[in-house]
């Protein structure tokens, strides 16, 4: 059986905040988001140009070691605009993305905390982990999870691509089973609303770009003050909605970029 994604996208940069540094997309064979890396420079142009060059390179990959070398490819380009430009140094993006790939796999990549979600049967479970400094200290029994969301370095990062050698991504292939929800969002979403929370609006509502939009509002309503992007995939067994070659970009993604885009087939 032949699989493909229903998905919808949404990005604001918030009242907090002046630029948008998150970048995003939605396709029938892929979605993700990308969040640039807060207190470096240039963190819309790190997000937004990581993704493009990933979905530049075409549609469904092969398995999940070509995933992982597309990424690697889009990270070398970061490190090319620093080389290019030397004020960009230390520019840094999250990655988490779910690909579906040509051995009949779905694969979600994955570097930072920009979280991903899977809602199956009505039960939502959280499918990466933080690499974040609270995360080490929940971990290690320094940290209750439930406070978590309010710790004051919350915000520090333990991985991120950044255009060097050593960076890492994690790649994970799993097999697509139709009817599964995937909810993939920055942190200014999973800082300000609770797991519960999110279950209840990601399994509440039908249309995918509709629950997007409501998860946005919702962390807005919620007091974020970050820039707020949530993308929603459903696995469908039908054609896709939308035509094989298109992609919605959301965020950073959408202002930057796109006139250079050409995907491969």
């Amino acid at each position: 059986m032949s699989v493909s994604l229903r998905a919808g996208v949404a990005s604001e940069t918030g009242a907090y905040r002046d630029v948008n540094q998150d970048a995003a997309f939605a396709a029938a064979w892929g979605a993700g988001v990308a969040d640039g890396v807060g207190g470096g420079p240039a963190g819309d142009l790190a997000s937004a140009a990581l993704l493009h060059r990933l979905v530049a390179g075409g549609q469904r990959v092969p398995n999940a070691e070509a995933l992982a070398v597309r990424v690697r490819g889009a990270n070398w380009d970061l490190g090319a605009h620093v080389r290019r430009d030397p004020s960009l140094a230390g520019m840094a993006t999250t990655l988490t993305t779910v690909w579906l790939a040509l051995d009949g796999s779905l694969l979600l990549a994955h570097t930072g905390d920009s979280r991903a979600y899977r809602l199956r049967v009505g039960h939502l479970t959280r499918q990466t982990r933080d690499d974040s400094y609270v995360q080490a200290l929940i971990e290690r029994g320094l940290v209750r999870p439930e406070d978590a969301m309010t710790h004051p370095q919350r915000n520090i990062i333990t991985a991120s691509l950044r255009g060097g050698e050593r960076d890492l991504v994690h790649v994970a292939a799993s097999v697509p089973t139709v009817g599964d929800r995937w909810m993939i969002c920055s942190d200014g979403v999973s800082d300000y609303l609770p797991d519960d929370a999110i279950a209840e609006v990601v399994a509440g509502i039908a249309e995918p770009q509709t629950v997007a939009e409501y998860v946005v509002a919702l962390a807005l309503q919620a007091g974020s003050r970050d820039n707020v992007t949530a993308v929603i995939a459903d696995v469908v067994d039908a054609a896709p909605a939308m035509p094989i070659g298109s992609v919605t970009f959301a965020g950073a993604a959408s202002a930057r970029f796109t006139e250079d885009l050409t995907l491969a087939g």
